[in-house]
């Protein structure tokens, strides 16, 4: 158990059913997801780059940057953080840096890939991964570099579109070997592969990747949770629905001149302060407030 009285990401993952793990990028998307009643966060990289830069999930994040949004996003909620460490962003060296860096500032579990740099999303063309005991060695220095065993380190092979299914599979079996807790075999194009998944490692937590336009079937995650897995993950859907609707908002502010027309598809201003959640500020404020009086009196 955590300091919540709920249990660890690790002990969750033991069990049944799966975890769904909505994408957020900044401090308001996970508030939201939190206030939702979902269990985890998964802090993407590619969000982040999306909304941090307006640029693709071409590797143009620096370990810093997804540092800082992760540090925000803990002050503000509590729910476990699922933390994208892209390639570790450098050699072994950096593989530490960044996990010491990301559980400092409130992960608790750091995906890393095996992607050669500069790394691309996972559901793009034109990838290349770099030899698989590189990655081993990487794999093993942030098994090292963690300072709690609560701290999980998720080992991503995006070997499928590069070397095939089955290299991709020794891959991952490699990647545990050398002590990862989650294995994430990206971007299996079937479901026989995802079954076949699911089928080689039946005794580690597996994490699937639902990417809406993307090379993976699309299956809910009660049915993901039936075929074994025990992480879902749902990295770009939110930033992809805001994008949707933000277009459409905008687009009739244009047209008419006014957002009237956009009030029954929007928060007012109270509500918004409501979801901030405003009012128990103000209330923990006059306390304080209060407090001092009491004692100059």
């Amino acid at each position: 158990m955590n300091e919540t009285g709920a249990p660890t990401l690790k002990a969750r993952l033991a069990r049944a059913p799966a975890v769904l793990c909505p994408g957020a990028y900044d401090a308001l998307s996970a508030l939201l997801v939190q206030q939702a009643g979902f269990e985890a966060i998964y802090m993407s990289g590619a969000s982040i780059a999306y909304t941090q830069l307006g640029r693709p999930d071409i590797g143009l994040v620096s370990a810093t940057q997804v540092a800082d949004v992760v540090a925000r996003v803990r002050d503000r909620v509590s729910i476990p953080l699922i933390v994208d460490g892209d390639t570790g962003f450098g050699n072994a060296l950096n593989v530490q840096h960044t996990v010491r860096l990301f559980e400092r500032q409130g992960a608790n579990a750091i995906q890393l890939e095996d992607q050669t740099s500069p790394k691309r999303c996972g559901h793009l063309a034109g990838k290349g991964v770099i030899p698989a005991q590189e990655m081993a060695g990487k794999i093993r220095a942030a098994v090292d570099a963690r300072t709690s065993s609560e701290t999980l380190i998720i080992a991503r092979t995006d070997a499928i579109a590069v070397e095939g299914f089955e290299r991709a599979m020794e891959r991952a079996a490699l990647y545990r070997e050398c002590g990862a807790d989650v294995l994430f075999v990206e971007a299996p194009q079937t479901l026989d592969q995802m079954r076949a998944i699911c089928a080689g490692f039946p005794d580690t937590p597996l994490l699937a990747n639902m990417v809406e336009g993307g090379r993976t079937p699309i299956l809910t995650a009660d049915q993901l949770s039936e075929m074994g897995f025990r992480m879902v993950i749902s990295p770009g859907a939110m930033v992809r629905a805001h994008v949707f609707m933000a277009q459409e908002f905008l687009r009739m502010l244009r047209a008419n001149g006014t957002t009237a027309l956009s009030r029954d598809r929007m928060l007012d201003f109270q509500a918004l302060q409501d979801v901030l959640g405003l009012p128990a500020l103000i209330e923990a404020g006059a306390a304080y407030e209060d407090s001092g009086k009491a004692a100059a009196e």
